[in-house]
């Protein structure tokens, strides 16, 4: 008796995991959303006056935070397709060197759209599905507009759109048949150009690598 109630319970409790740990499958999709905080990796060129390059002229920008969502298909058992989104972003941008005396003197707006292929290493029977993914960016800025008194001076100010390359790790802890715990972070690869005039019509334009960090905390959800 006490080995057939033994082996009842393992019976038991291996089926319920094994319903439980159904992770991912060709033909799911995955709706994940969170926090997502775009963290830029500032590397600004200097500031062009009327094509002269001014000597330390530079920009920085600041971090933000807002709702990420994501959707990815799983074409395979292990590969997936992500399309990630997200609440428009709004930055500061604050001049560095012999810019710094403008403080924060631009405000803008994007959207950071990226297409990536996903790889999930793990049986689609584990609890815990790490994965790396690749793809495309796009980045579209959008509001650009001065801010703090510099719109007294400048005015027209345009950020170009970005495409490059992203990368991502992250992960999924599975909570229950549809529900998983998620985290991930990407490295974008976005370049601009700001270009911007001053009562006078003299043309501006500065050169700036963001390349952001971006991290998501928040849940995942199966169907």
């Amino acid at each position: 008796m006490k080995i057939k109630s033994l082996s009842l319970a393992i019976i038991s409790a291996t089926a319920l995991l094994s319903g439980a740990a159904q992770a991912y499958e060709a033909g799911d999709f995955i709706v994940r959303g969170g926090l997502a905080s775009v963290n830029p990796d500032v590397d600004s060129g200097n500031l062009y006056a009327a094509g002269v390059e001014q000597s330390d002229s530079k920009v920085d920008v600041n971090n933000e935070t807002q709702l990420g969502l994501s959707l990815t298909y799983m074409i395979q058992d292990n590969i997936g397709i992500e399309l990630l989104a997200a609440t428009p972003f709004s930055h500061k941008l604050q001049g560095k060197g012999e810019l710094s005396g403008l403080g924060e003197f631009a405000e803008v707006k994007h959207l950071p759209p990226t297409l990536s292929v996903q790889y999930y290493p793990m049986d689609n029977s584990s609890l815990f599905q790490p994965y790396v993914g690749l793809g495309l960016n796009y980045t579209t800025f959008f509001s650009e507009k001065f801010i703090n008194g510099a719109d007294a001076t400048f005015n027209s100010l345009e950020l170009d759109d970005s495409l490059g390359l992203a990368a991502q790790v992250g992960f999924d802890y599975q909570l229950a048949d549809n529900w998983s715990l998620n985290a991930a972070v990407w490295y974008m690869d976005i370049d601009t150009t700001g270009t911007f005039t001053d009562g006078s019509n003299n043309d501006y334009k500065i050169d700036v690598s963001l390349d952001p960090w971006v991290y998501m905390a928040g849940v995942a959800y199966r169907f």
